[in-house]
């Protein structure tokens, strides 16, 4: 079935790659969407490691990211890439911005020709500056409509434990975002739909730099005025780069945009958030490493952001200090002092 021929229904065969919070959190959708409709819904996760595959099937956990929140024994999980992708016709893909492009070469011919490709992946490729959608479009040889991505205010951990979420389903095809959102319409996870890919991609990225940015305020112990600050003048530099890539205003003021924004900016179970407040107490970027489990996309996607504004001539001041921190060029006591140096101008120019 093409892209543009699922006009109705949902996916019947889905495979989910990568058993991190997201991966796991999102396989744990689908599977309770389908539930909830009375659809005999095929889920297969894919995991590097035997241990975490093992406890998936067996005690239908996933210990090491999700605590003890139970997972649907729909899910069944594996170690084989080849027999999780498998007649699915739908897959969704929760890896390392980094490590998508290799990942990619190596699943490319176990993909089915119709298959529909998601995104949950929130990073930019360093070296190209490419969106995860242009990455995939590239490796598989996908046209745009058979590419999306799901975005939003996304905390894993609190939709995993089922609190009210919304998110947006973004694919230049209408009717294939209207497909995806239709698989996963779970009884505590409200998907809305746009046409508007780059707009949310853009949203993800940023939002992880900015983050770092605003930990790093609360762990300097700096107030609320100043995370609100960040977070308010972040919103604009994100809005500035999503424009000038051909995004839209809409998509910056909605759920994809500041919604994820707030979430990921406040909250202590974002992984920028967490490792940028660590940055501020003074751990060295190797000690954030060592003392986190999880992959903070901000850090290795803030560089590949700021070459990209450089490369549009926009102006994103915030993610530049972000960036001279990270690499050893700027203090995190100089980032406040940096930060409010700047000339003075009209709040409205953005």
């Amino acid at each position: 079935m093409t892209a543009g021929g699922r006009q109705t229904g949902s996916a019947r065969s889905v495979a989910v790659l990568g058993a991190g919070s997201w991966g796991t959190t999102f396989a744990k959708i689908l599977a309770d969407a389908a539930a909830a409709a009375g659809d005999p819904r095929t889920i297969r996760l894919w995991g590097r490691r035997a241990e975490v595959v093992d406890q998936i099937n067996t005690s239908h956990v996933n210990a090491q990211y999700l605590k003890d929140v139970q997972l649907p024994e729909s899910i069944s999980a594996s170690t084989d890439v080849a027999a999780v992708l498998k007649d699915a016709d739908l897959v969704v893909i929760a890896v390392p911005a980094q490590s998508l492009r290799p990942q990619l070469r190596e699943w490319k011919g176990l993909i089915a020709p119709d298959a529909m490709v998601v995104s949950l992946m929130k990073g930019l490729e360093l070296g190209t500056d490419a969106r995860m959608s242009e990455v995939i479009g590239e490796e598989l040889g996908l046209s745009a409509e058979r590419i999306a991505i799901v975005s939003g205010p996304n905390l894993a951990m609190e939709i995993a434990r089922e609190e009210p979420t919304a998110s947006v389903v973004a694919c230049t095809d209408s009717a294939a975002a209207g497909w995806i959102a239709r698989s996963c319409t779970a009884p505590y996870f409200r998907p809305y739909t746009t046409a508007d890919v780059v707009g949310v991609e853009i949203g993800g990225i940023v939002k992880n730099v900015i983050a770092l940015a605003v930990g790093i305020c609360e762990g300097k112990q700096m107030g609320d005025n100043t995370k609100a600050s960040v977070i308010t003048r972040g919103l604009a530099e994100t809005s500035r780069l999503a424009l000038a890539l051909g995004g839209e205003a809409k998509t910056m003021a909605g759920l994809a945009g500041l919604g994820d924004l707030v979430a990921t900016c406040s909250s202590p179970l974002s992984r920028n958030h967490t490792a940028g407040r660590l940055l501020g107490q003074g751990l060295t970027l190797e000690e954030v490493g060592q003392k986190m489990t999880q992959t903070a996309e901000g850090i290795k996607s803030g560089q590949a952001v700021h070459e990209l504004a450089g490369k549009l001539g926009v102006e994103m001041p915030i993610t530049a200090a972000v960036v001279a921190v990270l690499a050893g060029k700027l203090s995190v006591d100089q980032l406040g002092p940096v930060l409010l140096s700047r000339e003075l101008k009209p709040e409205g120019d953005y």
